[in-house]
């Protein structure tokens, strides 16, 4: 897609539909006013007898019948400005595409200016607004005929208008910083919706080789030997079920000379039949996405090669599948980890925090300042927070409290959960040195305990995607399918971290 931000008198902008933000309970400001004339007060009359109010997300299509240069005057509802922010600014932006391409209308042209307030600057309602734009028009449709006649057009362009040409380079500048972090949940949304039969680890690997050189990064991948010769026994058991080759993938970028590396650790399991704990039927053709973990930390380094954000990091993806087979790994089956520690397998769907295991203890390597894990772990995380929110725990308060302000700046919001010493007697084995399963009482800070037991001194934090990164149904900026969730989030934890 294309998005242009321009300077320019606004109701002199010929386009097929004109997006402006209203806020509920506030009159119309001078501009809007001007519009509301030349329609011949319609745009009045419909907030008077309360067609639009301006709820958040809220939309009122008008036709302008040639009396502007617009053919359409598409309100936006903004909710109450006493509550508003960027999130408010996206997910009206989204709103407003997603209508757009209900009917059709191949672009749009936005009035920025009608989006910035006191609480939200010009630049940040310009990004929010490309966000909001460009994620709504994401689909995933690699697999469908170009004649399949119920396939919505794509937007084609979107143009942003403001008022003041001192404002452009600040803009303008934002805008593409914005492009870049949504091709990152993009490149995230794609992995996560393709289907296993073309996703294979090596698949996988091969796709962030030409991802992650293309945006800047160094590239190695260790393959079945590699992960022998170094001693991976949990991650390779849980591959053993599979025909498939697993792989260790890695990417480097350097940002900031000699400084620590931060450390973002993946889930990558390609396809999660649960193994010989076998999953019920019912949506297990779901757990395609069962590496949007991995995703997540692959659009993270590439989107953050590409803003050259000031900081080195390294991303660790383990790639894995998991099916049950006369090879795969057997419940009561004991491990011996890249660690060294021994881990009692009570159940091989319990297979994400294995692979983990020993990528975390990998990382060490790289003497990293802090270690953040993104992984679809537990289904218990969706019992306990719904779809609405991702879990976050972790050893340092520190690092999760800036995790969870990021979270709330991008609106992927994180809850925090505990992850008190009384949970590690949990996952005591009586036969091995640990047990990958605490059983049902808990499982997301258990499933968390026991990534604790290889995270060694660092900092380190641990985000549950399992209810954010797939999407059920579809909403304003998040079709159905891969989220592509933790990009935005960790993009902006990363700016902000090399601000401080």
């Amino acid at each position: 897609m294309k998005i242009i931000a321009q300077a320019a008198p606004l109701l002199s902008i010929p386009t097929p539909v004109l997006v402006i933000g209203l806020f509920a309970e506030k009159a119309l400001s001078p501009r809007q006013q001007e519009i509301n004339t030349a329609l011949g007060e319609v745009l009045e009359q419909a907030l008077r007898e309360q067609e639009f109010s301006g709820k958040p997300g809220e939309t009122l299509l008008l036709h302008s019948g040639k009396r502007l240069p617009a053919q359409r005057i598409l309100c936006v509802g903004l909710g109450q400005e006493k509550n508003y922010s960027p999130a408010q600014v996206r997910q009206a932006a989204a709103s407003a595409a997603e209508l757009v391409q209900k009917k059709r209308i191949p672009s749009l042209a936005l009035d920025l200016d009608s989006f910035v307030t006191s609480a939200v600057a010009l630049n940040q309602a310009a990004a929010a607004a490309t966000e909001g734009i460009v994620l709504s028009a994401y689909r995933y449709d690699d697999f469908r005929h170009d004649t399949a006649k119920d396939l919505t057009p794509l937007l084609r362009e979107a143009l942003l208008i403001y008022a003041s040409a001192a404002e452009q380079r600040g803009v303008e500048r934002a805008v593409t910083a914005a492009q870049i972090v949504c091709a990152g949940v993009c490149l995230a949304r794609d992995l996560v919706n393709a289907p296993g039969n073309v996703k294979s680890p090596q698949d996988l690997a091969e796709r962030c080789r030409i991802e992650g050189e293309a945006a800047g990064c160094v590239c190695t991948i260790l393959h079945r030997q590699a992960l022998e010769d170094e001693g991976m026994g949990a991650l390779l058991s849980v591959a053993q079920g599979s025909m498939r080759e697993p792989c260790l993938i890695i990417l480097e970028y350097r940002g900031a000379g000699d400084q620590a590396p931060l450390a973002l650790v993946g889930k990558a399991v390609v396809f999660d039949s649960g193994g010989i704990s076998l999953k019920p039927s019912e949506k297990m053709d779901e757990m395609k996405m069962d590496m949007a973990g991995g995703a997540a930390v692959l659009g993270t380094i590439t989107a953050a090669a590409r803003l050259r954000l000031p900081i080195n990091l390294v991303a660790i993806i383990p790639a894995v599948e998991n099916l049950p087979s006369g090879h795969a790994l057997r419940p009561g089956d004991i491990l011996t980890s890249l660690s060294q520690k021994t881990i009692e397998v009570l159940n091989t769907d319990a297979e994400g925090r294995l692979i983990l295991a020993d990528a975390i203890t990998y990382v060490q390597r790289y003497q990293p300042e802090a270690i953040i894990d993104v992984a679809t772990l537990t289904g218990a995380v969706i019992i306990a927070l719904g779809h609405q929110a991702s879990a976050v725990l972790g050893t340092d308060q520190a690092l999760i409290d800036a995790l969870l302000t990021a979270g709330d700046r991008s609106n992927e919001r994180l809850w925090q959960l505990p992850l008190w010493d009384d949970y590690d007697q949990l996952i005591k084995s009586d036969v091995a040195d640990i047990k990958n399963s605490g059983g049902r009482p808990g499982g997301t800070i258990t499933g968390a305990a026991f990534l604790k037991a290889f995270a060694g001194e660092k900092p380190w934090a641990h985000l549950d995607i399992a209810g954010t990164a797939w999407e059920e149904k579809g909403r304003p900026g998040i079709p159905k399918g891969g989220s592509g969730v933790g990009v935005r989030l960790l993009i902006d934890f990363l700016q902000a971290r090399t601000k401080s």
